[in-house]
This record gives structure tokens, C-alpha cells and sequence, in this order.
């Protein structure tokens, strides 16, 4: 079924990125700690993201801790 929801598709958008070399079984496991560490998929949050808080993804043990994959939210 066809999403045109801005967010939800902001959402699979980054959890898409997450998965990258991983199952989606892994991911959807943690879809709701996504959820918290990026301010629900606020896209207008997330695009203000900063060092200070991508250091802080970095440490969140509830989401996949890869650099190249947080970054590629922007």
C-alpha cells in the first residue's frame, strides 16, 4: 500500500539506512529506540542534529552505532 506520509517515509527512510548489511529483523527489534533517539522522526529535528548530538546516537546502545549510518540521516 502506497505511504505518503512525509514522516513515516522519513522514518523508513533512515531505518532503510540502519539496515544496510544487517537483517530487518535486527531493526525492527529496535524500531522503538529509533524512535526515541531521533525525536520520533521529526525530520525538522533531525536535520538540526549537531556533533554534540550525534556523539550521543554514537553512544545509544539501543540503535545500530555506526557512524556512516547516522550520518546518512542528513
Amino acid at each position: 500500500m502506497p505511504i505518503h506520509d512525509d514522516w513515516t517515509l522519513f522514518e523508513f527512510l533512515v531505518l532503510e539506512g540502519a539496515q544496510a548489511g544487517l537483517s530487518w529483523e535486527i531493526i525492527l527489534r529496535k524500531r522503538e529506540n529509533y524512535r526515541a533517539a531521533f525525536d520520533n522522526f521529526d525530520p525538522r529535528l533531525v536535520a538540526k542534529y549537531d556533533q554534540r548530538k550525534i556523539q550521543k546516537l554514537l553512544g545509544d546502545a539501543g540503535i545500530i552505532r555506526n557512524r556512516l549510518k547516522i550520518n546518512s540521516r542528513q
